[in-house]
């Protein structure tokens, strides 16, 4: 497991945040450069704020260094959870890739989602993000049913994870 990087902090924040919609420009730039255009689906900040949902973002030694959230996510049939939380927006920015940001990022999300009464968290990704498949799977994630908006999206790969009471 990679240590918490020395000098990251992690701050609950809006969706609607500076550094986030500045990271979230950076991540759509980068979804353009892979897919052919930015991600459309339905996200909305009172979907990322609490008891819905949780949006961190990451800094290290003060800057942002990557983002996520999750939200309620029900109607999702996944690994026989009855309260799944789905993954949003996880991001983490070039320069910090590969020193546990992410991680850290991911931590948090599933512990907070826990405590709002999540039992599964899911997520969505395209299969060319074989980084982004090779973090979830090591971090315990399996494939799930294809679900939501890219469900039917040639090359979607959908994963999940109980998460531990």
């Amino acid at each position: 497991m990679t240590p918490e990087p020395a000098g990251l902090t992690l701050e609950r924040v809006a969706y609607a945040d500076p550094a986030v919609v500045a990271l979230t420009a950076q991540v759509q730039d980068y979804y353009r450069s892979i897919y052919g255009g930015p991600d459309d689906a339905p996200l909305a900040d009172e979907e990322l704020t609490p008891p819905a949902g949780t949006f961190l973002l990451a800094r290290l030694e003060g800057e942002p260094a990557g983002m996520g959230g999750w939200r309620t996510a029900p109607g999702v049939p996944a690994l026989g959870g009855a309260h799944p939380a789905e993954l949003r927006r996880m991001y983490t920015v070039p320069a910090a890739r590969h020193r546990g940001v992410a991680r850290a990022l991911l931590t948090e999300l599933e512990r907070t989602a826990g405590a709002y009464g999540s039992d599964v968290m899911v997520l969505s990704t395209g299969g060319v993000q074989a980084d982004a498949v090779a973090f979830y799977r090591a971090c315990g994630y399996v494939d799930i049913a294809p679900f939501g908006h890219w469900a039917g999206s040639p090359g979607i790969v959908c994963l999940g994870r109980r998460l531990v009471g």
